[in-house]
C-alpha cells in the first residue's frame, strides 16, 4: 500500500477525500487524514478500511515529522500560512507535496532544494488560483501554437450561492472563508493594464469600479478587479498582452451595498474596538456614525451615507439585522472587520441543504492571420448537498486528481509549481470534466475596447 497524509480536514477536504477513497483499492491507497480536531478527521475518513484519522498538531515538531516520514506524498490542505512547517519536513525527508495556495515566497524559496531532490510541490492546484490556471492556460497556448497573437485577457471567478437557494436581497451567502469575504481588496490599489495603458483603483473606490458579464443560463453577473493582475503577464507568458485583468464575480448590485461598509468603515482590521464583547450589533453601527442627542442609529445612517428610506439599499441594510439592539457578537478585542463578519454570518451563512455555485469565465482577444477574435469560456460548478459543495468539488477534486498523478509517476518534472504545463493541465481538465467540471467556449468578432474612453 503506498500511504498518503492529508493534513487538514475542513470543507474541501471531504470531496479530496471521497476521490481518493473511491481510487484506493484500484491504486492501493492509504489514506491518513490528520487534524487537530480528530471528530472532523474520523467523519471524513467513514470507517473506511483505507482510511485512518489521526489528532495531529502541526506545531508539535516531533509528531508532524513521524507522520510526514512515513507518506509516500503529503497534502496539505490547512491555511496557506501553516504550508511551511509540513514544507520544509517534505524537503527533508524527500516527499512529494501538493497544495491549494498561492505559491508565497518562503515556499518559492525552496524551489533550488526541491529541484536537486527531484520532488515535485505542486500549489495553485484548487479553483483560484487553479482551475482558472489550467483552463486559461489551455485557450492562451492553442492559440500561440497556431500563431496567433494574445491581445485581452480577462478571467473572473465568483463563489455564489445556488440560484434555487438565492433568497435574500444580497443575492449572496458564505460559500467560503467569510475573512476573505469582509477583507477583500484591501492592502493595496488593484492594479491591472488595458489597451496597454496601466491602470489603479484603489480601496476606497474599488466597489463602485465593476464591469457586467452575462453567463448563458445564468444571468448577469459583475466583476470587480483583483489586487495585481500584472503579475500574470509572466506566469502565463502573456508579456506584451495589451489588456490584463482578473477579478471576483458577484451578483449585480452587491458591490454597490457592499461599498455601504466601506464608507462607514466598518470592513477595517487594522485596529480593535473597546468594548466590543458587550457591543450589541446596533451599538457596534451607532460607534462609526456623528454623536447626536436627538437622531436616531437609523436616522444617522441614512443621512451618513445619503440613503432613502425606500431605497433598496437600505432594505439591504435592515435584512442584515444590524440596527438590533439586543444581539451581541461577544467577541472580545475585535476588529471592525471581525464584528462586521460576525454579523453577517447570521444573515449569509448557507443552511443545511442549500447549495452554492461556482461560476468562472475567461476572455480571450486574439489576433491570427490578419484577424482579430475573441473566445469566451465560462464554467458554473452546482454543489450537491451540505459537504459535496461546488466549492469542495472545485478545490479538491484537483488536489487529489493531481496527488494521484504525482504518485503514479505522471508527473515528473520537479520544482516549487503550478499547473500551468500542458503536460500538467491537460489531463487534470479532461478527468474534472467527468466530474461535471466543464468549460463551455464561443468565440465572436473581437469587441476590444474604445480606445477613446481608455
Amino acid at each position: 500500500m503506498r500511504h498518503i497524509l492529508i493534513i487538514g480536514a475542513g470543507k474541501s477536504t471531504g470531496v479530496l477525500v471521497d476521490y481518493l477513497l473511491n481510487k484506493s483499492k484500484e491504486h492501493k491507497l492509504q489514506l491518513l487524514i490528520a487534524d487537530k480536531n480528530i471528530q472532523s478527521a474520523q467523519f471524513l475518513s467513514k470507517d473506511h478500511e483505507n482510511a485512518t484519522a489521526l489528532e495531529l498538531d502541526i506545531f508539535e515538531p516531533e509528531q508532524r515529522k513521524k507522520q510526514i516520514q512515513k507518506a509516500d506524498i503529503v497534502i496539505s490542505m490547512l491555511p496557506a500560512r501553516f504550508h511551511m512547517e509540513v514544507a520544509r519536513d517534505c524537503v527533508a525527508f524527500n516527499k512529494n507535496m501538493v497544495t491549494a495556495s498561492y505559491v508565497s515566497p518562503e515556499m518559492e524559496s525552496l524551489d533550488k532544494e526541491v529541484k536537486e531532490k527531484g520532488l515535485i510541490f505542486m500549489n495553485e492546484i484548487g479553483v483560484d488560483p487553479g482551475v482558472d490556471h489550467m483552463s486559461a492556460m489551455q485557450i492562451i497556448d492553442r492559440i500561440t501554437s497556431k500563431g496567433g497573437k494574445l491581445l485581452l485577457f480577462e478571467s473572473f471567478t465568483g463563489g455564489l450561492v445556488a440560484p434555487e437557494d438565492d433568497n435574500n436581497l444580497w443575492n449572496y451567502k458564505f460559500t467560503w472563508n467569510p475573512r476573505n469575504v469582509v477583507t477583500a481588496g484591501q492592502g493595496g490599489a488593484a492594479k491591472f493594464i488595458q489597451e496597454g495603458k496601466y491602470k489603479y483603483i484603489p480601496y476606497n473606490r474599488l466597489f463602485r469600479r465593476t464591469e457586467l458579464l452575462d453567463v448563458e443560463g445564468y444571468g448577469r453577473f459583475e466583476a470587480l478587479a483583483n489586487r495585481n493582475s500584472l503579475k500574470y503577464r509572466d506566469i502565463y507568458g502573456l508579456k506584451d498582452i495589451l489588456t490584463l485583468y482578473r477579478g471576483t464575480m458577484r451578483r449585480v448590485g452587491f458591490s454597490k451595498a457592499w461599498n455601504m461598509f466601506v464608507q462607514l468603515g466598518i470592513t477595517d482590521d487594522t485596529y480593535t474596538i473597546e468594548g466590543s464583547e458587550n457591543m450589541t450589533y446596533r451599538d457596534f453601527i451607532n460607534s462609526f456614525l456623528h454623536y447626536s442627542p436627538t437622531d436616531s442609529v437609523e436616522l444617522k445612517m441614512r443621512h451618513e451615507l445619503k440613503i432613502d428610506q425606500d431605497d433598496i439599499m437600505w432594505l439591504k441594510l435592515e435584512e442584515l439585522d444590524i440596527f438590533n439592539n439586543e444581539k451581541k457578537t461577544g467577541l472580545k478585542d475585535a476588529t471592525p472587520a471581525q464584528m462586521l463578519q460576525s454579523i453577517l454570518e447570521d444573515s449569509w451563512t448557507l443552511q443545511p441543504g442549500e447549495k452554492d455555485m461556482i461560476v468562472m469565465y475567461h476572455k480571450f482577444g486574439y489576433e491570427l492571420n490578419g484577424e482579430k477574435k475573441q473566445i469566451d469560456s465560462t464554467m458554473v460548478c452546482l454543489g450537491d448537498g451540505d459537504f459535496q459543495t461546488a466549492m469542495a468539488k472545485t478545490v479538491g477534486l484537483p488536489v487529489a486528481i493531481a496527488a494521484l498523478k504525482i504518485l503514479n509517476g505522471a508527473f515528473t518534472e520537479p520544482g516549487v509549481q503550478i499547473p500551468t504545463k500542458a503536460s500538467v493541465y491537460n489531463p487534470i481538465l479532461k478527468e474534472l470534466e467527468e466530474y461535471g467540471i466543464r468549460f463551455r467556449e464561443s468565440e465572436t468578432e473581437y469587441l476590444g475596447y474604445n480606445k477613446l474612453h481608455l
